[in-house]
């Protein structure tokens, strides 16, 4: 335990990611950094037969062994996949500051879905059920128990499911648990991997693109469905950047669509900016939801413009990552990281067609920089009207 005055901040100690890019740190910044960053390039076949682009691993992740626990789904093999960046980082704050005083908190949608969905197709052909499983593979709080077999953290555990804000709201819990004193580390993120019933449901929403996801553009189509990974390991203890202030609001204006106001994601953002201490001038770069949707890029030009004008560098990299969901927030604020580390700003890839109706959002091109980047924030959206914002600082 590290007893300090004053309220006890959150800074990041570590991160690690994997996705679409690359299945490392080190590789998906040379991808999303370069002059020329890599869309998606996975294709996936519907239930109706339409096939739509998604943003798969690029790397192979060991095969599913459900009688092992740590592997039991592929989005537990993602989360250890991607620990293995930070576990090293996550052992010595467990020697530091004790197991129970470690928690985890993580985000997901599918946890082990996918697998369910194979093995309830097997079982109704005819065959048996495979060896070894059991349907609470499904359950959201798989990859927490995962992780905690694999770093043997002993503190506050649990999952966060709030759909695309999941990965943002679990590294705000990892901070709020800090500030409590309840712990003095967290590893926190999201993880999410492609899925039937996950695809084929936002397809029956009318949601999917079959192009390149087009984020602001007036031929927008909407969303590319993405799997990955962003962890966090947050300390008590100072380190360059930190957790400097977040916000949530719910609006529950509709199951799936956004408030066309905009209004709960624009109070998450003022939230976010209070907490911190923070003007909205102060921000160097905003990492955008921009799913490509009409209805969700409407709402948050709009919100995003009544905050931070047109002035403030914006973008999303749905098209390089494709949607990962709950991970999403975790993954944009990786990037983030990798901006505050850098100065060079994730990209916005898209046609440059802009909509007139929308209103105006400055969007980063590839190799644009801000020198001297202090603060980020990352935005994220969700059903029922969830809205979170995060805003990583250097120290």
């Amino acid at each position: 335990m590290n007893p300090r005055s004053g309220p006890r901040r959150a800074y990041v100690h570590s991160h690690a990611v994997a996705c679409a890019l690359g299945g490392s740190r080190d590789a998906v910044a040379a991808a999303l950094f370069s002059a020329a960053p890599p869309t998606v390039s996975g294709r996936w076949r519907l239930a109706d037969g339409r096939e739509v682009p998604v943003g798969a691993l690029e790397f192979d992740l060991p095969a599913t062994v459900l009688t092992d626990p740590v592997g039991r789904s592929r989005t537990n093999h993602l989360m250890a996949h991607t620990l293995k960046g930070i576990e090293g980082p996550v052992a010595e704050a467990i020697s530091r500051y004790g197991a129970a005083r470690v928690g985890i908190v993580l985000g997901t949608s599918t946890s082990g879905v996918e697998e369910s969905t194979q093995a309830l197709r097997g079982r109704l052909a005819g065959g048996p059920w495979p060896v070894g499983y059991h349907f609470d593979i499904q359950e959201l709080n798989e990859p927490v128990a995962a992780a905690r077999q694999l770093t043997g953290a002993a503190g506050p555990a649990y999952s966060v499911s709030t759909a695309c804000t999941s990965g943002a709201k679990a590294i705000a819990a990892g901070a709020r648990l800090i500030a409590a004193d309840l712990c003095d580390a967290v590893l926190c993120g999201g993880v999410d991997t492609l899925c039937e019933l996950t695809v084929n449901g936002f397809g029956a929403l009318e949601a999917l693109s079959g192009e390149l996801s087009n984020p602001f553009s007036v031929n927008r189509k909407g969303i590319n469905i993405g799997e990955g990974a962003g962890l966090f390991l947050l300390t008590v203890d100072e380190a360059p950047v930190r957790v400097a202030g977040w916000g949530e609001t719910s609006d529950a204006h509709h199951i799936s669509a956004p408030d066309p106001t905009g209004l709960g994601a624009e109070t998450a953002a003022r939230k976010a900016l209070a907490m911190a201490g923070l003007s909205a001038a102060d921000i160097g770069y905003v990492h955008l939801h921009g799913t490509g949707t009409v209805l969700n890029d409407r709402m948050e030009a709009g919100a995003v413009n009544r905050v931070f004008g047109d002035d403030a560098p914006c973008s999303s990299t749905k098209p390089l990552t494709g949607h990962t969901l709950g991970a999403a927030g975790a993954v944009q604020a990786s990037f983030c990281m990798m901006a505050l580390e850098s100065g060079a700003l994730p990209p916005h890839i898209w046609d440059g067609q802009a909509d007139p109706e929308l209103p105006p959002v400055r969007l980063a091109g590839p190799g644009e920089r801000v020198q001297g980047l202090r603060h980020t924030l990352s935005a994220s959206y969700a059903f029922g009207g969830n809205n979170a914002a995060v805003i990583l600082s250097q120290s």
